[in-house]
């Protein structure tokens, strides 16, 4: 075998480090393309005031139908576990422009403001708003039957999914597939914390999640794909969430 000298070395770490700027660019450039004029969704967050909670929560229910005509609710939630007195909602568009013009229409509309707006804004302590989209590799499944959500939300490392997609993906196949969960969607930030991706999974109740759980730590699978996935993990946190009366998604 003939050996390597230093100038053939180098050479060769130069040609790689090409093919993979190639391959990131690549990546990239595809992501971008499937994200461009595609459908996005608006996830928001509202902090309730302790004493206010039900009483927003009946509010929300009656009048809901005002928001609805606008643009399409995929799901309403209450936060059960990981946060107090917060509902959690998410909104599909079809573009920025319809975005802006659903929030244009609803600044004229005196049923919306009048019945809903003045009356629930003072009910609040907080709003917080962020795009995502759904990763290329996902659509969102809705769940056989009504239960309850988890909300998994993983910071990951900059650089994007060009850096860390695969092994996310991997992490996240493996609790679906063998039926330890049901994926409703991956989410990718667009505006708001980026790096960001939350995974929206269902369950029949908190006890069902407890057990698929427990049974995921204990498949060797899942156990790799995430320690693989976890190099490129900066921070994560999650929320059991209930569905309102009025969400689609129950």
């Amino acid at each position: 075998m003939t050996s390597m000298g230093p100038a053939g070395g180098s050479t060769c770490l130069i040609i790689f480090a090409r093919q993979v700027r190639a391959s990131i660019s690549t990546r990239a450039q595809q992501q971008q393309q499937q994200q461009q004029h595609a459908t996005f969704y608006e996830f928001r967050t509202y902090c309730v005031r302790p004493e206010q909670n039900a009483a927003f929560l009946a509010l929300t229910n009656a009048q809901i139908d005002l928001r609805t005509v606008h643009s399409e609710l995929l799901g309403y939630w209450s936060v059960e576990y990981g946060a107090l007195n917060q509902v959690f909602h998410i909104w599909k568009y079809d573009s920025y422009a319809q975005r802006a013009g659903v929030r244009a229409a609803l600044a004229q509309d005196p049923q919306w403001i009048e019945q809903y707006i003045s009356k629930a804004m003072p009910m609040l302590t907080s709003q917080d708003n962020e795009v995502t989209y759904l990763v290329p590799w996902c659509k969102v499944e809705r769940p056989p039957k009504e239960g309850v959500y988890e909300l998994a939300t993983f910071q990951m490392r900059p650089g994007g999914p060009t850096v860390w997609g695969q092994a996310f993906q991997a992490a996240v196949s493996t609790h679906a597939s063998p039926g330890h969960s049901h994926l409703v969607g991956v989410f990718h930030s667009e505006f708001g914390r980026l790096n960001r991706v939350h995974a929206l999974w269902w369950y029949e109740s908190p006890d069902q999640r407890a057990a698929s759980r427990q049974q995921a730590h204990g498949d060797a699978r899942v156990v790799a794909a995430v320690r693989e996935s976890s190099t490129f993990l900066e921070s994560q946190c999650n929320k059991l969430l209930v569905p309102t009366p009025f969400s689609p998604l129950k």
